[in-house]
């Protein structure tokens, strides 16, 4: 373990870039309490900063490392403890992907040890197979199709599960692009979340094909390990042929579900405003203020 006083240097040194420059976290700012800046999305397309989260701890660290009142600690403790509690819907749902229990697609599913990638044929494991992301991706579709069908719609409940099938109109993926974050190694968790892009009343309504977002959230770093985005055509089996549009009671789900993907983001980046603007109070009122001085203790503590 390091020192105290190397620690606090190593940590000061991490975040530097961080306590006096939270405009990063999104490209647009608006003034907050103690008239600080704070980060608010210019467009509908900006996501969070991957390392917000991190960032975010170590910040509140720092102001505890260098010393604050009781009643300090305790706001700083309640922060942190929000984001143990929040991480998925703060890093998601400010992107507009629906976090609630009957939306998500895939939770704290298991990374394995198989579906690792071996090296140089020598039996090493090494990150997760890029293979496997698709699979996650596959498996989190069914699931988003059934979660309509069994919790939202579910009026029409056996034409959704009915999708899934080949008899008559059903789902297939055209294509699908996967961006790698990082090597995402076993043992993990993974929780999926999948967006509608782009605006369904604008785009979908002469089409028979739709385009998802899918975030894969890795619970041991939390943060995102990769991001798919799929292109899905509407078949009529009986026909052979695509659907001539896209079917109303699907096209009815979808702009609903728009709909409350840019309220979960307005909300989503509300609370992190409100989470960057008490981080920045501590700040000011422990290391950032103008007569701070650090509490080192004393040799008869």
């Amino acid at each position: 373990m390091l020192p105290l006083p190397a620690f606090r240097v190593q940590l000061s040194a991490s975040i530097s870039l961080y306590s006096n420059g939270t405009r990063r976290l999104f490209s647009a700012t608006s003034v907050g309490l103690n008239g600080q800046n704070i980060p608010v999305p210019d467009s509908v397309s900006t996501p969070i900063n991957p390392r917000w989260l991190t960032m975010t701890k170590r910040r509140v660290g720092k102001c505890m490392m260098f010393g604050m009142k009781p009643a300090q600690i305790d706001e700083g403790g309640k922060i942190l403890q929000q984001l143990a509690k929040e991480w998925r819907e703060l890093l998601a749902g400010s992107e507009g992907f629906l976090t609630d229990k009957k939306r998500r697609s895939l939770y704290r599913h298991n990374v394995v040890w198989g579906e690792q990638s071996a090296r140089g044929g020598l039996g090493y494991y090494g990150h997760v197979n890029n293979v496997t992301y698709v699979r996650y991706a596959e498996t989190a579709r069914v699931n988003w199709t059934r979660n309509i069908g069994n919790y939202i719609d579910t009026a029409n409940k056996k034409e959704w599960i009915n999708m899934l099938g080949n008899t008559g109109i059903g789902l297939i993926l055209k294509s699908i692009k996967v961006d790698y974050k990082f090597p995402m190694e076993s043992p993990d968790k993974i929780t999926v979340y999948q967006k509608l892009i782009p605006d369904p009343s604008r785009h979908l309504s002469a089409q028979s094909a739709f385009r998802l977002e899918v975030m894969i959230l890795s619970e041991a770093h939390q943060r995102p390990a990769a991001r798919c985005f799929e292109d899905i055509v509407i078949y009529d089996y009986k026909k052979n042929r695509k659907t001539v549009n896209i079917p109303p009671f699907v096209m009815e789900q979808f702009e609903t579900m728009w709909k409350q993907q840019e309220q979960e983001k307005e909300n989503w980046r509300q609370r992190i405003a409100d989470i960057e603007n008490r981080v920045r109070n501590l700040e000011l009122e422990s290391w950032d203020r103008a007569d701070a001085v650090e509490d080192n203790g004393s040799a008869s503590q």
